[in-house]
């Protein structure tokens, strides 16, 4: 059973926020990270740890249950593996996944952005880094830096993950459009954007509405993956 310190799990739409608090549910085999984790996470006053579990499983059953906005998510685990893992739970709720892996050249943590994390930490990141990148998920942006992001795509898509047949989608896209995919692949927020392209963050926030729509696409940290794996952007190139 998941530790749970919530007693109104019943109310309101699966992932959706209680009160003023960031919800987030542990999913790690090792209790020393779930304490660790917990620790900073709770200390927080805008955030609360609804929940910890030790398997994949359990997590997936307890995103249903206790509704957090985040979930961290351990790539390995026993009985489900953080991947399938990942892909109940964003298929099945409104939680952001981040996943946490030991090395950052993953490719199980390539694998879960594809089933829909929103990014990746590894686990010697530091508390205050944990604890901006819990908020930055929770408030709907994807978290990936862009040189690690390019290192682990770019290793792995010359490992045979290049899907060609993707080129075709990029048709669906107007130019604008196909323009900013390829500037989010590289790491570029919203207003980084508009700076670029003369437009407004507002403009930019539609278009980009628009192509994750259009290509059928979770997030921005998809949108990255859709980026290299469709020749778009090329690995190691600027």
């Amino acid at each position: 059973m998941p530790r749970s310190r919530s007693e109104d799990a019943g109310a309101g739409p699966v992932g959706a926020p209680a009160g003023p608090h960031l919800r987030v549910l542990i999913a790690d085999d090792q209790d020393l990270f779930r304490a660790g984790f917990g620790m900073i996470l709770d200390a927080q006053d805008d955030i609360e740890v609804v929940g910890e579990v030790g398997d994949g499983a359990a997590a997936v059953r307890a995103a249903r249950e206790l509704r957090p906005c985040v979930v961290l998510m351990d790539i390995r685990m026993p009985e489900l593996d953080g991947v399938e893992a990942t892909a109940r739970i964003c298929a099945e709720t409104r939680a952001k996944v981040l996943v946490l892996t030991m090395f950052d050249l993953d490719e199980y943590v390539y694998d879960a952005l594809r089933a829909g994390a929103s990014g990746f930490l590894l686990k010697d990141i530091r508390r205050d880094q944990l604890v901006e990148s819990v908020r930055i998920v929770a408030a709907g942006e994807a978290l990936l830096a862009p040189t690690v992001t390019r290192r682990l795509i770019g290793a792995l898509v010359g490992n045979g993950h290049a899907v060609p047949r993707l080129a075709a989608r990029l048709g669906d896209l107007t130019g604008r459009e196909t323009e900013i995919l390829a500037m989010i692949a590289r790491g570029l927020s919203n207003s980084e954007i508009g700076a670029e392209l003369y437009l407004s963050a507002n403009t930019v926030k539609t278009h980009v509405g628009n192509l994750l729509s259009k290509l059928g696409l979770r997030d921005r940290a998809q949108a990255v993956v859709f980026a290299y794996e469709s020749g778009l952007v090329v690995a190691g190139g600027g």
